[in-house]
C-alpha cells in the first residue's frame, strides 16, 4: 500500500504533463503573437526579414565565424571577441557586408584563452 501512495502523486504528474501541452494548444488558424508578430493581425511586424545565420567556433585561441544571409536585406557582420585574461586585448573585426545569399568568413584571435565570442549585425 504505501508504495502504490508514493507512486500516484507522480503518476499522475507524468500523466499531465503528457495530456496539458497538447490540451492547451490554440486551434487551428487562430493567430500567435511571437516576438516579431502583431498580436492583432498575426503578421511579421518587420516589412522584410533580416538577419545571417552565423555560427562560431572556438579552437584554442582561434575563432572563426561562418555567416550566411538567406535573406534579400544585406546584414553588416562582425565578430566580436572576448579575450580570458586580463591582459589581453579583445577585438572587434570590421563590418563585413554579407550580401543576399552570400557566405562570410570573420576570424579573430586572441594569444590565450577565449571567454567568449559573438556575432553583431547591422542593417
Amino acid at each position: 500500500m504505501r508504495l502504490s501512495r508514493r507512486s500516484a502523486p507522480a503518476f499522475l504528474a507524468l500523466a499531465l504533463l503528457t495530456v496539458l501541452p497538447y490540451d492547451s494548444l490554440p486551434p487551428a488558424g487562430v493567430a500567435q503573437a511571437g516576438p516579431h508578430t502583431d498580436a492583432t493581425t498575426g503578421k511579421s511586424a518587420d516589412p522584410q526579414p533580416f538577419g545571417a545565420e552565423c555560427r562560431v567556433g572556438v579552437i584554442g585561441s582561434d575563432v572563426v565565424a561562418y555567416c550566411h544571409n538567406p535573406f534579400p536585406g544585406t546584414d553588416h557582420v562582425s565578430l566580436h571577441i572576448e579575450c580570458d585574461r586580463w591582459w589581453d586585448i579583445d577585438t572587434d573585426t570590421a563590418p563585413v557586408e554579407a550580401g543576399p545569399a552570400m557566405t562570410v568568413r570573420l576570424s579573430g584571435r586572441c594569444w590565450q584563452n577565449v571567454r567568449s565570442a559573438w556575432v553583431g549585425h547591422a542593417r
